[in-house]
């Protein structure tokens, strides 16, 4: 707390040293505060020097506090997946998740976004063919259940080596999708005979290597797309009263994310 002066004034000393401490940058109206855990998305500044018509400053303290929140997924499968005919929709599951932010895997198969936005969702798909003939794989997004226009994708697959020997093939594709809190995203595939099917390979040796996912995804938040009510990458001042402010934010269960604050008018 910086000296301030009575409400009638002071002495010329005491004037002069309140004035070149504001000259100085030295006034009485910093503070600090800490986000609220337990995946709150609020907290409250209590400050007798806010007033209905301040604005306040957000400043924070270190790297963990800085951190901005940007959702994300990563899932993959370690199965074998197979087409039990080509006339119907395959949809893609997983078994296992990687990291996850503000996203995640629902029923094995549902890619869900918590917050709205612009996501770009990628996929890699380990495919094998058993026949003897060229085959294709179409592999295209659901969203919230329905096809999505335009994002379908031919793969093709060469015939097999040798008898007991299978073509393997990578099927790789990223696709921009907008999507509002609680949508979901799955991938649909159909191959053109059931000889194609989706693969996984254990650990191989000599080398020692790792395991092969029949499956891998991934879910990235791009921006709001526009969206209200959305995503905010860092905390902000929400509300402000005579006596406190509320800061809203991502819920949070970091412990330690400090803010400086500074209240103007």
């Amino acid at each position: 707390m910086f000296r301030v002066l009575p409400p009638f004034g002071g002495d010329q000393r005491g004037v002069a040293e309140v004035v070149n401490g504001i000259m100085n940058g030295k006034t009485n109206n910093t503070g600090t505060v800490t986000l609220a855990t337990g995946g709150a998305s609020t907290t409250t500044i209590t400050d007798a020097r806010i007033g209905v018509d301040s604005v306040i400053l957000l400043s924070a303290t270190d790297d963990i506090s800085s951190t901005a929140y940007y959702p994300y997924l990563a899932v993959q499968d370690g199965t074998d997946q197979v087409a039990p005919n080509t006339t119907g929709v395959n949809i893609v599951t997983f078994d296992t998740t990687d990291y996850a932010l503000g996203a995640s895997l629902v029923d094995t198969t549902k890619l869900k976004a918590d917050y709205a936005g612009l996501y770009n969702i990628q996929f890699s798909i380990q495919l094998i063919n058993t026949t003897n003939d060229t085959q294709e794989v179409s592999i295209w997004f659901r969203k919230n259940g329905s096809d999505v226009a335009g994002s379908n994708s031919e793969f093709g697959m060469a015939a097999r080596k040798s008898t007991g020997t299978a073509s393997r093939g990578i099927a790789a594709l990223n696709f921009f999708i907008a999507l509002q809190k609680d949508d979901y995203v799955q991938l649909a595939w159909r191959p053109s005979d059931v000889g194609v099917s989706i693969e996984h390979f254990g650990t191989q040796t000599s080398p020692t290597r790792p395991a092969t996912p029949s499956v891998i995804a991934t879910m990235s938040y791009l921006s709001s797309n526009g969206y209200t009510s959305n995503i905010y990458t860092n905390p902000y001042i929400s509300s402000v009263t005579n006596g406190s402010a509320v800061i809203s934010h991502p819920a949070n269960s970091i412990a330690g994310k400090t803010f400086d604050y500074v209240v103007v008018g």
